[in-house]
């Protein structure tokens, strides 16, 4: 009798977890990426924010922008694949409103804005506001009808 049961058992339990995991997604990530953050030395952090300041503060750079759509993704990742098309569709149609930016995790000179992010998976959208404050942070594939939603609701 236990023998014709326990496959079930395991079954399930391996089942419940598999649900409990993909419900949870979302906080591991959070929780990675805070952990990462905290990892990150003051260097890092120091030329991180000037970075961010020096390329997305459009409030200083006089230029038109209200928020940035940066991208962290990779060239062979399926996710990152499908983003493509939808950060094609943001940048055509709010060209002078939203500057889309698509950072390569495999390449060298993105590694200290990664720590600076916390990235601790791909793809992550994270969006900024005209100051180059993040205002939003999301990971996985986010389509199009999302953002718009979620985030770009806020330009006039």
């Amino acid at each position: 009798m236990i023998k014709k049961i326990f496959p079930w058992i395991v079954f399930v339990a391996f089942f419940v977890l598999l649900i409990i995991g993909f419900s949870s997604k979302d906080e591991m990530n959070k929780y990675a990426s805070s952990m990462m953050q905290k990892q990150a030395s003051a260097a890092t952090i120091h030329s991180g924010e000037n970075l961010i300041d020096s390329l997305y503060n459009y409030t200083q750079s006089n230029l038109d922008y209200q928020i940035t759509f940066l991208e962290f993704g990779s060239t062979g990742c399926s996710a990152c694949k499908r983003m493509e098309s939808v950060m094609q569709t943001i940048q055509t149609e709010y060209p002078h409103q939203v500057q889309v930016v698509f950072r390569n995790v495999s390449e060298k000179e993105n590694l200290e804005l990664m720590k600076y992010y916390g990235i601790a998976s791909i793809p992550t959208q994270i969006f900024l506001d005209e100051m180059g404050e993040e205002i939003f942070r999301h990971s996985g594939f986010f389509s199009e009808n999302e953002i718009k939603n979620k985030v770009l609701n806020r330009i006039n």
